[in-house]
């Protein structure tokens, strides 16, 4: 008999324990604990409670690079 169900695989995780419990997804936009400037999420990888971001909005005559933080260091915009 066959598996008729279908799974998707959506890029994210959800950060329950600490002080502002949160879920980060691709494309959401963050704030980091050093600043407040605003950044956009480029890929989750949840098992190692990482990310990637860069700055956002993206800039035409500037060039946005993509850099690698801890989970922990992230939080909403706001």
């Amino acid at each position: 008999m066959q598996n008729l169900t279908r799974s998707i695989q959506v890029q994210g995780c959800s950060l329950e324990e600490g002080v502002h419990p949160m879920s980060v997804h691709q494309g959401d936009c963050v704030n980091l604990d050093s600043d407040d400037d605003t950044y956009q999420v480029i890929g989750v990888d949840g098992d190692h409670d990482r990310c990637w971001v860069r700055r956002w909005p993206l800039q035409r005559s500037e060039v946005s690079p993509v850099f690698e933080i801890s989970l922990e260091r992230i939080r909403q915009v706001g």
